[in-house]
């Protein structure tokens, strides 16, 4: 575990919004295409933005296509919020990004936990030694999106030096309170499974939470956000209620429209961040389009006046 700056530490505790990465017609990335996206987020209240995070289809890039990225995010940023920089993949691949990131002016680096099939959990500690190397001194946000390492080794990764939080992806409330009770003081703990399952990772000690739907409704996250911290559960699961269909097509096909479901509902506000790339499953089918186009109907983002809450 690391220090980390109190104003970061409160970002943190705050919604993380990860961003899309935008493609042209020729499948070249195209951050200028962000800019609306991130004036959107920053003017709605949006405590830390994330580049190269899964909304960003940060395995769909190289490694050359995420540095570019985490420059260009910080340049539309403009030290307006808190940048967070995922890192990952290989380790060489992780470390030359997270220098990447330190030279862009990244706040802190989001790791991805590695999705190679011969993980062991005391690699994954090693993994995360070198990368916090890399970052020469920049706090480390472990994203844990399979507790199966063990809450030994979640343990042991909590107390590593750089070290500053974890964004808990698992629907593992109980297994969350655990890691929190057994984790090193000072740890920040983060609803990593967007605003759905933001109240029961929240009750039982994460704070603040992910969220791909800030790119096209940043206001309604911050209105669920405001309802967790004044501790309203009734009001924050209404307005997750409000938003459920869109969560809902986004879980489609084995979650492969998770993204697909964001960038169509931007072409709908027309805010085109091209397709996504494959193996992310690319167009909505006509049935899950007409869905979509009605509830952006609904939320007044298509069609009408924008809503704000």
């Amino acid at each position: 575990m690391t220090a980390i700056d109190p104003k970061l530490r409160k970002a943190l505790t705050g919604i993380s919004g990860i961003f899309v990465t935008p493609f042209d017609a020729q499948d070249k990335i195209a951050p200028a295409r962000l800019k609306p996206i991130v004036d959107r987020a920053i003017a709605a209240g949006v405590h830390i933005l994330v580049a190269n995070g899964n909304t960003g289809e940060f395995y769909g890039l190289t490694t050359a296509e995420a540095e570019t990225m985490v420059h260009a995010a910080a340049e539309l940023l403009a030290g307006r919020a808190p940048l967070l920089a995922g890192v990952g993949r290989s380790i060489n691949d992780a470390c030359a990004l997270a220098r990447a990131s330190r030279a862009a002016g990244a706040s802190a680096l989001m790791v991805h936990q590695p999705p190679d099939p011969f993980v062991s959990p005391r690699g994954v500690v090693a993994y995360v030694q070198r990368i916090a190397e890399a970052g020469d001194g920049l706090p480390l946000m472990l994203y844990l999106r399979n507790d199966g390492i063990g809450l030994d080794t979640i343990e042991k990764l909590c107390a590593l030096e750089g070290v500053a939080g974890v964004k808990w992806a698992c629907p593992t409330p109980l297994r969350l309170a655990e890691a929190i009770r057994r984790g090193s003081p000072g740890i920040v703990w983060v609803g990593g499974l967007a605003e759905v399952w933001a109240p029961p990772l929240w009750a039982v000690g994460a704070r603040g939470f992910t969220s791909g739907l800030i790119n096209v409704w940043p206001a309604h996250s911050i209105a669920i956000h405001a309802a967790l911290e004044a501790g309203d559960y009734e009001r924050a699961n209404q307005l997750i209620g409000v938003m459920a269909p869109f969560e809902e097509i986004r879980a489609e096909e084995q979650n492969g429209t998770n993204v697909t479901g964001v960038k169509a509902a931007l072409q709908m506000m027309g805010e085109d961040c091209g397709p996504t790339r494959p193996p992310s499953a690319w167009p909505l089918t006509d049935k899950q389009a007409a869905r979509l186009r009605q509830t952006m109907t609904s939320w007044g983002l298509v069609g009408t006046s924008r809503q704000v809450a």
